[in-house]
């Protein structure tokens, strides 16, 4: 860590105008202690973002250095219909929209994958709808061909609004339908469906998907079969401050008991297309406060992820000077989740020059990594083959 990250904390403590509440959680910043859920909650209600980006990036650095992680990924989508109605989403179709959608055959996802064949991917993040017809033996059938077709792709699938789902029709406890599927191919599991925990909210943003104690279950059986997962949390439309901590809170609480999540990925509300298009979106000084807020909060979580697709690339970089130091995939333009939401990004692919350039750009050191962390590619000093050669102009003559 550089001296100037202390240096700017410990200044900030000795700051006279500080008020004592705010003097007191950045020293325990310094003293690696946890926060208090009411500290977290001062923080959302007190704190400005001057604060907040030297707190967060002095754990930052702690944990990472200048290190910022991205990996080789694509994503399939099985379907985006879905038998549930989340009033924040802008995805989904309901069974009965069926003609503004899709939904794959098993054969059609072993072709999307085969398309990366010559790729040097390392994860297939699949995620997508809840229909009948793709229920445990699709799945199942699914990783198992997968894995025999490119045994060294990591599979991370599903979100437990889907697996809630698939292992209440096929009769199967958590665990059981965790276990089977983990036979079957599958390695980890991504963090959506988190949304919002607190039953305030969650009733009325998304009533009937499963909620945030059987969430907090299918993670916590994925933690005890060796799976490493991740876990989200939608912010910015109809929830208050408290209920932002309440949900860090239970994600602090089942890592504490299970070590299992290893980023937490805080995802913006987007108004475009849903049923909520009446609420406004926050502004990027609220996203960067709750990225500082969540990296200040979760000390128990390795890494905080903003993904670059969603906020735009801009937003992206500052992130990573307010806690993040993950910034997610390549990934390519098959995704229409973020766009279809009214992301910045509408066909939303980057390749590993311009991530490795967009990181770089703001002084950090880009990392490619694989779905569980272990370094594939430092990049800090990589030039790349094409990389053109610096170009000198004359200078004009001035008579």
């Amino acid at each position: 860590m550089e001296m100037d990250t202390i240096t700017k904390l410990n200044f900030l403590i000795n700051d006279a105008g500080l008020s004592e509440p705010l003097r007191a959680i950045a020293v325990k910043v310094l003293n690696a202690e946890r926060i208090s859920f009411d500290e977290g909650v001062h923080l959302y209600e007190h704190a400005e973002l001057s604060y907040l980006g030297v707190l967060a990036n002095f754990i930052r650095e702690r944990k990472h250095g200048d290190n910022t992680y991205f990996n080789r990924n694509f994503h399939i989508e099985p379907t985006n219909l879905c038998v549930y109605t989340c009033n924040f989403c802008s995805y989904s179709r309901l069974i009965k929209q069926r003609e503004d959608g899709w939904e794959m055959s098993v054969d059609a996802m072993i072709e999307a994958l085969k398309k990366y064949d010559q790729e040097p991917v390392t994860e297939v993040h699949i995620t997508g709808g809840v229909v009948p017809k793709q229920n445990l033996d699709f799945y199942a059938e699914f990783f198992r061909r997968a894995k025999a077709h490119r045994p060294e792709l990591h599979i991370k699938a599903l979100t437990p609004v889907e697996y809630y789902y698939i292992f209440k029709k096929a009769k199967l406890s958590h665990y059981e339908g965790m276990k089977y599927l983990q036979e079957a191919g599958l390695d980890s599991m991504p963090g959506g469906g988190a949304e919002i925990f607190h039953p305030e909210v969650r009733t009325k943003i998304a009533n009937d998907k499963c909620n945030a104690e059987q969430w907090l279950d299918i993670h916590e059986e994925a933690h005890k079969l060796g799976m490493r997962t991740n876990a989200t949390m939608l912010y910015g439309h109809i929830e208050q401050f408290w209920h932002r901590v309440d949900h860090m809170e239970r994600l602090r609480q089942q890592q504490d008991k299970t070590g299992g999540f290893q980023a937490f990925i805080p995802l913006k509300f987007r108004n475009q297309n849903n049923q909520m298009s009446n609420v406004p979106e926050v502004s990027v000084i609220e996203d960067l406060r709750n990225y500082a807020i969540a990296r200040i909060y979760l000390d128990n979580f390795d890494h905080i992820k903003a993904y670059w697709a969603m906020i735009s690339r801009q937003t992206a970089q500052l992130s990573l000077n307010f806690g993040v130091d993950d910034i997610d995939g390549t990934l390519d333009d098959t995704t229409k989740i973020y766009s279809m939401a009214g992301a910045e990004e509408q066909t939303p692919g980057m390749s590993t020059r311009e991530l490795v350039e967009l990181i770089k750009q703001v002084n950090r050191k880009p990392i490619e990594r694989d779905t569980l962390y272990n370094v594939v590619t430092d990049y800090t000093d990589h030039m790349f083959e094409d990389a053109s050669k610096p170009q000198y102009y004359k200078l004009p003559v001035i008579n």
